[in-house]
């Protein structure tokens, strides 16, 4: 088998890219399906957030490599109603080691828009419950996933790189501060309910937020949220409404389309006299449209426009990462052994078959001749030195036929499989 990863990210791709790319979480489950059945691919997961989209897949050829996925690549563009050309300069292909390492550095926040954030583990554990539901994770993904998890809880144990408080969520609430030095005076209306926007209301908080309104699809879900920070619950619906009291939007839900339009901003600064609205839209694809940072009296940023703020933070883990990276090198290692040794399973397998015939067939011999009466401790030796006989046999002549063809290669290597002493 051989592990592929392949995809986009922030590093390859503008979000106007990456939201072209981006996979419906409703739809998940049956885009796994239509990956198995492209090539031979015999597993699948794919990442999709909104700042990369990954697929992880095994495929059945043992001498494949990141140039042999034309179906997957073919599948991908078709699947997103893009054309080729139009998307493989922003993807990058990685095979094996490579592929290990990718996703062991992008799940302990080292490819990260911000290094070191912890969001990016919980939406590849989220990726991995959608794919082992769907049936489309096996043997190898499982482990490679397992051992990825294990990883990076290594990674945030032993170095410091989830010290500083820096995530896309603090990215925003820091410039909402270059905007409203005072937030104690202001309003926020956050449009989603999801991990993100649980983060941007506690950095709002925190900061000593007048006023905090959630808006959401599904207001319950919004509740749940609000209640936590002393904050108004209300329907998207509703939102154009309450746009004018906001004087901070930040968006963050899995929307395909835009939520949030130019009609509706404009409408609500004439009621606010223009006075001025700052909006950080999270979302891939984009929740708010982009015609609305044309607007006088709105400053509109994307995900993409943050870089400055998180580089901030971003010297301080730096040290942090060249450990993590040290951790990771190591585990890639570790990783690929496991795999390397699935190729010895059925060798072993023979082995053992092969070890457990003949001590049946020596030990039904001696229960016969300790019914026929049989001096026992006679017997147990008889045991001992047939079965040893019989079990190096093969072993040894095959040894002996090395010698005689000056086969020192397979004598040393027999030393050491047999655990003996080298040779003088």
């Amino acid at each position: 088998m051989t592990l592929i990863a392949f995809g986009i990210n922030h590093k390859t791709a503008p979000v106007d890219i990456r939201e072209k790319v981006a996979f419906a979480p409703e739809k998940m489950e049956q885009a796994l399906h239509e990956c198995i059945n492209k090539g031979e691919v015999s597993e699948a997961a794919i990442v999709s957030t909104c700042n990369r989209t990954e697929l992880y897949f095994s495929l059945l050829n043992d001498d494949a490599s990141e140039h042999d996925i034309a179906p997957q690549l073919e599948w991908f563009c078709q699947y997103h109603q893009l054309k080729k050309e139009d998307i493989e300069p922003y993807i990058y292909k990685h095979s094996n080691n490579d592929a290990v390492q990718h996703i062991l550095r992008v799940a302990s926040g080292l490819d990260s828009l911000v290094l070191g954030e912890p969001q990016i583990l919980g939406q590849i554990k989220d990726a991995y419950n959608t794919a082992n539901q769907a049936g489309t994770i096996g043997r190898q993904l499982n482990r490679l996933f397992q051992h990825t998890f294990s990883v990076a809880k290594q990674v945030r144990t032993d170095t410091a790189i989830g010290a500083s408080p820096v995530s896309v969520a603090f990215a925003a609430v820091s410039l909402s501060k270059r905007i409203f030095a005072d937030l104690s005076k202001h309003t926020a209306l956050l449009i989603g309910a999801g991990e993100t926007t649980e983060l941007v209301a506690r950095h709002l908080a925190d900061q000593g937020l007048n006023k905090m309104i959630v808006a959401n699809r599904t207001v319950e879900r919004a509740q749940v949220l609000a209640s936590n920070f002393n904050a108004e619950a209300i329907a998207l619906s509703d939102m154009p409404d309450r746009l004018v009291e906001a004087d901070i939007i930040i968006a963050s839900t899995a929307s395909q389309l835009p939520i949030l339009g130019k009609g509706a901003v404009e409408r609500a600064l004439k009621s606010r006299k223009h006075r001025p609205m700052f909006m950080v839209d999270i979302a891939v694809p984009r929740d708010i449209e982009p015609e609305v940072g044309d607007l006088d009296d709105v400053y509109l940023y994307t995900v993409d426009d943050l870089h400055e703020v998180i580089e901030e933070g971003r010297h301080s883990r730096e040290e942090a990462a060249k450990q993590a990276e040290e951790i990771i090198e190591n585990q890639v290692d570790h990783f690929m052994g496991w795999l390397r040794s699935l190729k010895g399973v059925d060798t072993i397998c023979a082995f053992r078959e092969q070890a457990e015939q003949k001590r049946d067939e020596q030990l039904a011999l001696a229960q016969k001749q300790l019914a026929a009466g049989k001096d026992p401790e006679q017997v147990i030796n008889d045991l001992a030195r047939t079965l040893t006989n019989k079990l190096i046999h093969e072993p040894s002549a095959q040894l002996n036929q090395a010698a005689y063809s000056g086969r020192k290669d397979l004598l040393a290597h027999a030393r050491e499989l047999f655990n003996l002493e080298p040779e003088d």
